[in-house]
């Protein structure tokens, strides 16, 4: 059987156990001997990160060739109009070339613990909420693609990996499942949940 942690990454913190100047990493907030990220969450970015004691599930989980979705819950300055939604949708040019079509649509403010610090809003311009699932792992993607519509990104929460999500897990907190069967490439079903840091 293998581990699998759930943590909710709050803000700037590095995603990483080993020490980084002053600067929170994971060895902060999770006790766990053993175990390892699968994937990396930006320092910036808030949510979702899955980390495991097992090395050939925690290929399965980053490695891009087994496309496992992930969805954003992405705050933007400006207004995502149809254009802007449609290029996303397509796939946008990056100077590391263009993405592969992601999943987008237009949702309402999901309910979101405070940042520390708060985001900075300018009165005159106005900010909406985009959910973009993608199945890429490039270095800042999501940044990257809503930048090249003309759409900021101010805050940017992962809610999901594959099957699994944030639920209700609060930032810093982490919830440990136990893995009973080897994974499909691209679908991943979680066994009994075994403890809760709460």
């Amino acid at each position: 059987m293998s581990r699998l942690i759930l943590f909710n990454k709050p803000f700037r913190v590095m995603s990483q156990f080993s020490a980084s100047g002053d600067k929170q990493t994971l060895a902060h907030f999770i006790d766990a001997p053993n175990i390892y990220p699968a994937g990396r969450l930006d320092y910036d970015s808030e949510g979702l990160l899955l980390l495991t004691d097992d090395g050939a599930l925690q290929h399965r989980i980053a490695h891009p060739k087994h496309k496992l979705p992930k969805t954003y819950w992405v705050q933007v300055e400006g207004n995502p109009n149809e254009n802007a939604l449609t290029q996303l949708r397509a796939g946008v040019m990056l100077n590391d070339g263009p993405t592969l079509p992601a999943q987008i649509k237009l949702i309402e403010a999901p309910a979101l613990w405070p940042r520390n610090p708060p985001i900075r809003e300018r009165l005159s311009i106005a900010t909406h909420w985009l959910e973009i699932i993608i199945s890429e792992g490039r270095n800042r993607q999501v940044r990257r693609m809503t930048a090249a519509v003309g759409l900021p990104t101010l805050r940017l929460i992962r809610y999901a990996i594959g099957d699994w999500n944030l639920n209700n897990l609060q930032p810093g907190r982490w919830q440990e499942l136990t893995i009973t069967s080897q994974p499909a490439p691209t679908t991943i079903r979680t066994a009994k949940h075994l403890r809760r840091r709460v």
